[in-house]
């Protein structure tokens, strides 16, 4: 994908490149597809409505981005997969195989569309529509992000902002403080010099 970008910013190409990463999608591929596993397949939970990838990539298409991920379990793997494959790829060999199948049993010789397509319109939902997420909060943030980020150094500049005043506030109390243990050290030591003076 990165070639590809650049070859087209080489040619001048007003061609838009977006990579949409998406998270578990409940569509009906998961019935069909060839499998060798001993359990019925599913998408690794949580699960997203084939609604909501279809609102981003339509967004995608009106707005010029490098890359959108979809949902937080989808950010959560590409930042593992950046700083901890290692530890990542053992995670996903003790937890992985056993999310990707439900506790119902199949036949490995069902019917799928490995070599051909299967009879039927299937639609676009799967099996499991019961938890499957229909709005994700993370690319509702993402779409706002200059607006958020511009809340925030509002946000931070205010906090900034009553923290220097409370520091002066703080250091004028401090000064007239000590103003006031000067005066009264001050008339202290007059009053015992004229004691002094008339004893």
């Amino acid at each position: 994908m990165e070639s590809l970008r650049s070859e087209l910013i080489h040619d001048g190409s007003r061609v838009h490149i977006t990579t949409v990463q998406l998270p578990a999608v409940n569509t009906p591929q998961f019935d069909w597809i060839k499998s060798r596993i001993p359990c019925r397949p599913q998408p690794v939970p949580p699960i997203y409505q084939p609604e909501v990838i279809a609102r981003v990539i339509l967004w995608a298409s009106r707005h010029r981005r490098r890359e959108i991920s979809v949902g937080l379990p989808t950010v959560k793997a590409i930042v593992g997969d950046k700083f901890i494959p290692g530890l990542l790829d053992h995670y996903l060999a003790w937890k992985g195989y056993g999310a990707q199948q439900t506790a119902e049993s199949v036949s490995p010789d069902r019917p799928s569309n490995l070599f051909d397509p299967l009879p039927g319109d299937h639609g676009a939902h799967g099996r499991f529509d019961e938890g499957a997420y229909e709005f994700s909060l993370q690319f509702w943030l993402n779409q706002r992000r200059l607006w958020l980020a511009a809340a925030a150094l509002t946000a931070r500049g205010y906090l900034v902002k009553c923290a220097s005043a409370r520091r002066n506030e703080r250091r004028s109390e401090q000064d007239a403080v000590s103003s006031t243990e000067g005066a009264a050290g001050s008339a202290r030591v007059r009053a015992a010099h004229r004691r002094g003076i008339y004893a």
